[in-house]
């Protein structure tokens, strides 16, 4: 994998915020407010939080497929959503959505084109990403045949493909059976060991205790909390820091 950028953050929000408007006669819904985070390159860096609490949304400026309203988002020294950013940034939706009639090795030549590798290169990474990923046994088998995991691994595999310096993972465990949120821990941690960047969302509190150097915790698109996870639990667990800092947790 490509190593992050040399000088400062890999990933840098400041004072984000973004709006939705569901109906121009509707007021817009904030879904994130003047959140301001850095994320230093190398790490595995989580964000948690309620539904609704802007994790996704966060992602989603990070990768570009979002504009803030106000504030700025930069990847790798560069806007986020610019060329040298967006070419140098993977990305995981929590929902994806696979051409059922395509085999593993198929898509992935499809994802290496519209990434821009060449005939040569495509090959040679689908190879490599499909054996990284553990899905060499069914490289020639169409999607519609893969359970939930393997569904997932694949996923992780068109995120990397590239070898970007920054992978946004949204939700990466949902729908994954223990052995499954197993696997994939050990690709994230793989991707760790690489040099590169991982930012990514989860309910899964206990696997990110397991991978996450830093974690933010966010709240109706405000950052409540964010720090080592040393700092954030002293020795304690997660969960219960998640639930005491919560509006309305569980004590």
């Amino acid at each position: 994998m490509n190593s992050p950028a040399p000088n400062g953050p890999a990933v840098e929000l400041t004072g984000v915020t973004k709006d939705y408007r569901p109906h121009w006669r509707r007021p817009p819904m904030r879904a994130l407010d003047a959140l301001t985070l850095a994320v230093p390159g190398g790490e595995i860096f989580g964000l948690i939080g309620p539904n609704g609490s802007g994790k996704s949304t966060a992602l989603k400026l990070i990768a570009g497929l979002l504009r803030p309203t106000a504030g700025s988002c930069r990847v790798l020294n560069a806007p986020a959503g610019a060329p040298e950013a967006k070419a140098r940034t993977g990305y995981l939706p929590e929902a994806p959505q696979f051409p059922a009639f395509l085999t593993a090795r198929e898509f992935l030549a499809y994802v290496g084109g519209l990434s821009g590798l060449s005939g040569a290169e495509r090959a040679r990474r689908t190879a490599e990403v499909l054996g990284w990923a553990g899905l060499e046994a069914v490289a020639d088998h169409t999607v519609d045949t893969f359970s939930k995991g393997m569904a997932q691994r694949l996923g992780l595999a068109q995120a990397v493909l590239h070898a970007p310096a920054v992978v946004l993972l949204d939700e990466p465990a949902s729908g994954l059976d223990p052995r499954g949120v197993r696997e994939l821990t050990q690709l994230i941690l793989r991707l760790k060991d690489a040099g590169t960047t991982v930012v990514l969302t989860s309910h899964f509190l206990v696997q990110l205790e397991e991978v996450c150097d830093r974690v933010a915790l966010l709240q109706s698109g405000r950052l409540l909390r964010t720090g080592t996870m040393a700092e954030l639990t002293a020795g304690g667990r997660l969960e219960r820091f998640y639930l005491d800092h919560i509006a309305g947790g569980v004590r």
